[in-house]
């Protein structure tokens, strides 16, 4: 293993993960693979039932761990789903957080097309959810950009910053992954020069097959940053071994390090290679 900055275990502590229901069907038991008081994430697929979600955040929720669902904007039909949506979170899981983000689709199914209008409707406010988090994109969203630039990435975090200073809720910029440790680096001392201090918990692709990583790469929209992973690909030396993110989070860990007021707070692993594969690698470093 390379040589580890001297804050890099301590960088990668307290990190967060993300499921899908299908995956989190197949672990046992969290209890014996997750330490505790670790929020796992919950994604909404765009084709998954919510009963399916519920239950997944109750059993998760039940085995002692901080849940945090997707609420993707454009997949809801309208208010009274949303309501319906939450009131399932809170009563049947026991979930008062969620991730507000617009979602993958590109076409909205009904009255919502963003998370800020899903902050707008105060749903989550009178029903005391006590922590929403925010997508973020070190590399920008064509989604939301579609020329590539930054400018309305740049203002839903603007208008999500001035939401924050006038509430109590706790709030996180919750990223994309990439592979770019620069990029990110530099993407997030602009936007705190832009006054956004929303904390960052920063989206980390565990380790996996290159050719994995790849294809969600490209169905994630993963720009800039992708070169690495196909320079990677050309070497064949390389090509066979799986990917993993030590480098990627030993130069966070060394920016870090460099400038304490860096908003990086937390990291939050897609765990693109599987679960299992994934914690097994955080237990390795972190224990070494």
């Amino acid at each position: 293993m390379e040589r580890m900055n001297t804050n890099f275990k301590e960088f990668i502590s307290g990190y967060s993960i993300e499921v899908v229901p299908n995956s989190a069907a197949k672990i046992e038991s969290f209890k014996e693979i997750l330490p505790t008081n670790t929020r796992v994430y919950i994604a909404h697929l765009e084709t998954e039932n919510i009963a399916t979600m519920v239950a997944t955040a109750k059993r998760i929720n039940e085995e002692g761990f901080a849940v945090m669902p997707h609420i993707p904007a454009r997949i809801i039909k309208n208010q009274t789903m949303l309501s319906d949506w939450i009131s399932m979170y809170q009563n049947e899981a026991g979930v008062n957080e969620a991730l507000l983000l617009a979602g993958g689709s590109t076409k909205s199914a009904g009255d919502y097309d963003s998370s800020m209008q899903l902050i707008e409707s105060e749903l989550f406010d009178k029903a005391g959810f006590k922590r929403l988090h925010i997508a973020g994109h070190p590399e920008g969203s064509k989604d939301i950009d579609p020329d590539g630039g930054m400018k309305n990435v740049s203002k839903a975090l603007s208008w999500k910053q001035e939401f924050s200073n006038r509430t109590d809720a706790d709030m996180a910029i919750a990223t994309q992954f990439c592979f770019d440790a620069d990029a990110v680096n530099k993407w997030a001392t602009n936007i705190k020069e832009d006054g956004i201090d929303i904390p960052i918990h920063i989206g980390i692709a565990g380790p996996a097959k290159l050719q994995t990583l790849l294809k969600f790469s490209v169905e994630c929209g993963i720009g800039a940053s992708m070169k690495i992973l196909t320079k990677r690909a050309k070497d064949l030396t390389k090509l066979l071994l799986p990917y993993k993110p030590t480098k990627m989070l030993n130069d966070l860990s060394e920016y870090k390090s460099k400038d304490p007021t860096l908003n990086i707070e937390q990291v939050h692993f897609f765990p693109i290679g599987g679960i299992k594969q994934t914690t097994d690698w955080l237990e390795e470093v972190l224990n070494d």
